[in-house]
C-alpha cells in the first residue's frame, strides 16, 4: 500500500529556511510526477511545485525563484527547499503522488512564518 509521510514543517522567521521531506513507501518516487500543494486556512488549496519522472520541475508565480523541489532516488524522497519565507508563506502543506490511477495525499505538516 502506498504510503507518504511528510515532515520538516515547523515556526521560522521571516526570511528563513525550511525543508519538507516526503518519503513514501509501497512506490517510487523515480517513476511517478509528485506535487507539493499548500492550503492556508479560509484559502483554496495551492499547486506548489511538481517534479516529474523525468526530474523537470515547475513552480507556482508566488514561490518561483524561492522554492525548490528535488528528489533523491536512494532515500525515495522528495523535498521542497524553502527560502526566503514569507508570512504568506504560512499554511499546511501536503505532497501527493498519483499510483494505480489513485491520488495519494501525505498527513501534511504545518509551516508557520512568523516574528
Amino acid at each position: 500500500q502506498v504510503q507518504l509521510v511528510e515532515s520538516g514543517g515547523g515556526l521560522v522567521q521571516p526570511g528563513g529556511s525550511l525543508r519538507l521531506s516526503c518519503a513514501a513507501s509501497g512506490i517510487l518516487f523515480s517513476f511517478r510526477a509528485t506535487d507539493w500543494y499548500r492550503q492556508a486556512p479560509g484559502k483554496q488549496r495551492e499547486l506548489v511545485a511538481t517534479i516529474t519522472r523525468g526530474g523537470s520541475t515547475t513552480y507556482a508565480d508566488s514561490v518561483k525563484a524561492r522554492f525548490t523541489i528535488s528528489r533523491d532516488d536512494a532515500k525515495n524522497t522528495v523535498y521542497l527547499q524553502m527560502n526566503s519565507l514569507k508570512a504568506e508563506d504560512t499554511a499546511v502543506y501536503y505532497c501527493k503522488v498519483r499510483a494505480l490511477g489513485t491520488d495519494y495525499w501525505g498527513q501534511g505538516t504545518q509551516v508557520t512564518v512568523s516574528s
